[in-house]
């Protein structure tokens, strides 16, 4: 039987901003990631924008990833 130890912390609110700074980080990096690997092997994500369900080439998202316009 695994046992696991939990530490009790006290949380306050600058360490869950700072936990959700790096959620937030680690979530545009995967994004950033996904997107230059599809583009680089030719393939298309679904994305949602201004409500509307669309399939885009992932190199057409290139732009947005990358913070150039």
């Amino acid at each position: 039987m695994l046992m696991l130890k939990v530490r009790h912390m006290e949380t306050n609110k600058s360490d869950l901003d700072e936990l959700s700074d790096k959620i937030m980080q680690g979530m545009t990096e995967a994004s950033r990631k996904l997107v230059e690997k599809s583009a680089a092997s030719g393939r298309s994500l679904v994305i949602s924008e201004d409500g509307e369900v669309k399939r885009v080439p992932a190199k057409e998202l290139l732009p947005r990833v990358s913070g150039k316009s």
